[in-house]
């Protein structure tokens, strides 16, 4: 990796970072093809310093890879000592291994042939560390008994369900006894416990707090009864990005933010207590001009995350632009200024959601000092790299 200069902002002058007009402006955009997204090594520099700030004691972070998905941003990472990360995917683990990380949990439970890639990836890599997570018994004595073959031992969380529905168990609904069945199986070890509580997305810090708290209250109350069972419990990772500062506050739980990595319009616009500042963005260009006060773009589905509702981008250099019409390749919005950007001119955008944004494009164009230089794949985003 390049060596460079790092931004170190915080505070106010992270908010000011954002809102300052020319640092995302290109001095040679006429080499960049669009759409193209673009990120900036110095201020996610700067957002890898606020996340360390935030937690104070590097060996609690475990960053989510699955925002960034690129090898060069891990390796930042590692440069900063943070030794631990947390992914999606076997090849986003994959990765994590390649560029050397010594601790990689998988947050996604094993099925099907992926129980046979991931002890691959463990024979593989033997030098790093891995984990898995797992809500379900049979999903567990599956995985007990391909590893039992492998003669592999594999370290496994339970996933705690604290109010997202999404995977996990309840702590409260049998969550006891399927830890203590976890840690009876042969070839497993028993990691001890994963909380995402990514439905928590309130604005207001005090509220968001407390929701956390009240979601987290359970798995403290599970944690105490599997001690008092005298269960082995290693480690509690737990939260995303909303409630990384509130969870920073537990001496005892190990961190999982992703998204500040990066950081975008829909984190920007809810958490305003979080100073972190926008480091990858979208270039696009005016293809075509289809009315008085439209501009037609070359930001389809396929460069922009398109889950959201619109606003699914914010102009930097066109701020009042409305999305009225969103398809595979274009975007066409209304606005006053329409008159003052040619066919060709170039708008740089803030994606509302940064991570699938990421995993739509193949390459990051790097921006150093207001210029594109050398161009960064994004590995990650691949669903098989070797394994």
């Amino acid at each position: 990796m390049a060596s460079f200069t790092p931004t170190q902002t915080s505070g106010a002058d992270a908010a000011r970072s954002n809102d300052r007009a020319s640092w995302f402006n290109l001095a040679n955009s006429n080499e960049v093809n669009s759409p193209a997204l673009l990120i900036y090594p110095d201020r996610i520099e700067g957002n890898i310093r606020r996340m360390i700030a935030i937690v104070r004691d590097v060996g609690r972070l475990r960053p989510h890879i699955k925002t960034n998905k690129m090898p060069e941003v891990l390796r930042m990472l590692l440069d900063h000592q943070i030794t631990k990360f947390k992914c999606a995917t076997i090849a986003e683990a994959e990765m994590a291994a390649q560029c050397g990380a010594p601790d990689v949990l998988l947050a996604y439970q094993l099925v099907g042939p992926n129980v046979e890639r991931f002890l691959k990836l463990i024979r593989t890599f033997p030098r790093t560390k891995f984990s898995t997570i797992a809500d379900n018994a049979d999903a567990l004595r599956a995985l007990s008994n391909q590893a039992t073959e492998a003669k592999i031992r594999v370290e496994v969380l339970l996933d705690i369900d604290c109010g997202q529905h999404r995977t996990g168990i309840p702590s409260e609904l049998g969550a006891l006894e399927l830890y203590r069945f976890l840690c009876s199986l042969p070839n497993l070890q028993a990691g001890g416990l994963h909380a995402y509580d990514g439905h928590i997305h309130d604005s207001d810090l005090a509220t968001r707090a407390a929701k956390c708290e009240s979601a987290f209250a359970p798995v403290r109350t599970l944690l105490q009864e599997l001690l008092g069972a005298e269960l082995a419990v290693p480690r509690t990772v737990a939260g995303g990005t909303p409630t990384f500062p509130i969870h920073a506050k537990r001496m005892d739980v190990e961190c999982s933010p992703g998204t500040c990595v990066f950081w975008d319009f829909g984190y920007a616009s809810k958490f305003g207590d979080l100073d972190f500042v926008w480091a990858a963005i979208v270039l696009s260009r005016v293809i075509s001009k289809p009315g008085g006060d439209r501009l037609c773009l070359d930001l389809g589905h396929k460069a922009i995350a398109s889950e959201m509702p619109h606003p699914r981008v914010h102009f930097l250099n066109l701020p009042d632009a409305k999305a009225v019409v969103h398809s595979e390749e274009h975007l066409v919005v209304e606005t006053e200024q329409a008159g003052e950007f040619p066919i060709g001119a170039v708008l740089y955008g803030v994606p509302w959601h940064i991570c699938p944004t990421v995993n739509l494009h193949s390459e990051a164009v790097v921006v150093r000092h207001g210029r594109a230089h050398e161009q960064w794949r994004i590995v990650g985003r691949e669903r098989r790299l070797v394994i």
